[in-house]
């Protein structure tokens, strides 16, 4: 297909490496080449960074969680369970050190990134469990960490969106902890493949029907994605009720296949009066951002950083 691509985006989509997940093991290494080459970012403030690694669910294994701390800030601080992207079967804390280094430095949050593992070596529901312990050890060391439990939330891009959405689910449905926010970031949320993005995107840049048909194998077993049965906690998408969940930002970007899964969750979650912002980018694909400098992807993450420091109460950093 022919698509009507932001004018500052389109001479970079070329140059950006095909992402296929036939091999995880070979895309791994890719994904964190391409990663690894990006300039590093520079906090506008000190970050203190540490590693931890915290009990796993059920007698699993420990998850390993790096924690970052905005450096001599007075008082408590809110907190934020990071997720990190990859389709359930790619990335890495590392490969979105940044990611979460910029959370936590330009709005002033203590940010945890959680190493969940991933897929197909770890199906569902180890992934979200590795997730949900990582919060529950979170809000129980709160005085700790430097956090206000009363300023909790989760948030992650595309997979780690999704994941942010099944654990605010969980944490719903499981009587906590209590969370003040989730933020969705072009999510991926519904095994069907049934919308009309995803039937119609099946050659868009990064991410495309042929990855997301792969991503939900890997995720859920070979022959199970699309069937009746599928866990909410899975699928969010699939989840009958959203009463009673956080606050929500959602984000979706029109020449992606995961386009109308976010924007069906978003309003569903306006429907069950839980109070959600919704941002939708004209022209921009799957992982745009990835081409930083443009006034799209500028204007992307200064709204993101905008809508976690209305939702967590904090003070604008200096820029």
């Amino acid at each position: 297909m022919t698509y009507a691509f932001d004018p500052e985006l389109a001479p970079w989509i070329s140059m950006i490496p095909e992402i296929t997940l036939t091999d995880p093991a070979a895309m791994r290494e890719a994904d964190d080449r391409l990663l690894d080459a990006r300039p590093r970012y520079e906090p506008p403030v000190p970050v203190d960074v540490r590693d931890v690694a915290v009990p796993g669910p059920g007698g699993a294994p420990a998850v390993p969680v790096r924690i970052f701390t905005p450096a001599g800030a007075g008082g408590r601080l809110p907190g934020l369970l990071y997720i990190h992207g990859g389709g359930f079967v790619l990335g890495s804390v590392d490969a979105f050190h940044d990611d979460a280094l910029c959370i936590a430095a330009e709005v002033g949050a203590v940010v945890l990134s959680v190493e969940y593992r991933l897929a197909p070596e770890h199906p569902f529901p180890a992934g979200l469990e590795d997730c949900y312990s990582a919060l529950t050890w979170t809000a129980a060391n709160a005085a700790g960490l430097g956090i206000d439990p009363g300023r909790l939330a989760v948030g992650g891009e595309s997979a780690g969106g999704g994941l942010s959405a099944a654990t605010a689910l969980l944490a719903r449905d499981r009587g906590g902890p209590a969370l003040c926010f989730q933020l969705l970031g072009i999510p991926e949320l519904d095994d069907r493949l049934d919308t009309p993005s995803m039937r119609a995107f099946a050659d868009t840049p990064i991410w495309n029907r042929p990855n997301a048909e792969l991503s939900w194998d890997y995720y859920l077993g070979e022959g199970v994605r699309g069937t009746a049965g599928v866990s909410p906690y899975a699928a969010p998408a699939r989840a009958e009720d959203l009463t009673g969940l956080p606050p929500a930002y959602v984000t979706t970007c029109e020449f992606d296949p995961l386009r109308d899964e976010g924007l069906a969750y978003a309003l569903r979650l306006v429907q069950a009066g839980v109070g959600t912002e919704v941002h939708h980018y004209p022209g921009t694909f799957h992982g745009s951002g990835l081409i930083p400098d443009a006034a799209v992807s500028r204007r992307m993450a200064a709204d993101r950083l905008g809508a976690l420091r209305r939702a967590l109460r904090t003070v604008e950093q200096p820029a």
